[in-house]
């Protein structure tokens, strides 16, 4: 059984539907190629900073030795106090961005610790801030992979159920109603034929 009326005012709402599904389709199918590119990109940019994470542990591995010789506790001194991030919007999709982490200054006995403390500290902190950054892009990504799935359900939606079905309306009322017409006419052509018979009759 049809889900439709076969009516002229049915004809009517499934024609503006099928309007609003043709002009709304180009702008999903625009935002899903939006958000394929996006996506690749930030691929491109998640790769490159593991890459750069990877460099920086290999750099402090060499020196890293040397952490088991001081006085103080370094740990304590690259923990972040605070991150820092922004939004940014693409293809309507906010996401978040990285900026920096900010770090309470570090106070220790200048006179009791070596002279490379300052310079582990900062390295340490710098491999910190790019595993945060990591982080970051990895939720950007899964955020966009998300929105790419939804987007794309919906572009199926559109092309596969939602136009087809308004275009297949369309035609099964237009051919009822064709034949409503037709079968008017025949019916007023029988009466016309009845009327001139009784008229020729009764003269």
């Amino acid at each position: 059984m049809s889900k439709f009326k076969l009516t002229k005012g049915e004809l009517k709402r499934q024609r503006d539907a099928l309007g609003q599904y043709e002009r709304y389709l180009p702008t999903l199918q625009l935002k899903k190629q939006q958000l394929q590119l996006e996506i690749n990109r930030q691929l491109v940019i998640l790769e490159k900073k593991r890459r750069d994470v990877e460099a920086k542990k290999n750099e402090i591995a060499g020196w890293a030795g040397l952490l088991s010789e001081q006085p103080v506790n370094l740990k304590t001194m690259i923990q972040p106090e605070q991150i820092i991030t922004a939004e940014k919007n693409i293809a309507g999709v906010d996401l978040p961005l990285f900026e920096r982490l900010e770090f309470e200054p570090a106070e220790y006995d200048l006179f009791l610790c070596p002279l490379w403390v300052d310079t582990a500290i900062e390295e340490l902190r710098k491999l910190v801030s790019l595993r945060q950054e990591l982080k970051v892009l990895e939720k950007e990504v899964a955020i966009l992979r998300q929105e790419l799935r939804i987007t794309t359900q919906r572009v199926n939606l559109f092309e596969k159920i939602k136009i087809p079905a308004a275009r297949e309306a369309i035609r099964a009322i237009k051919i009822y109603l064709g034949d409503q017409m037709t079968n008017a006419v025949g019916r007023s052509k029988i009466a016309k034929r009845k009327f001139e018979e009784l008229a020729s009759q009764v003269a």
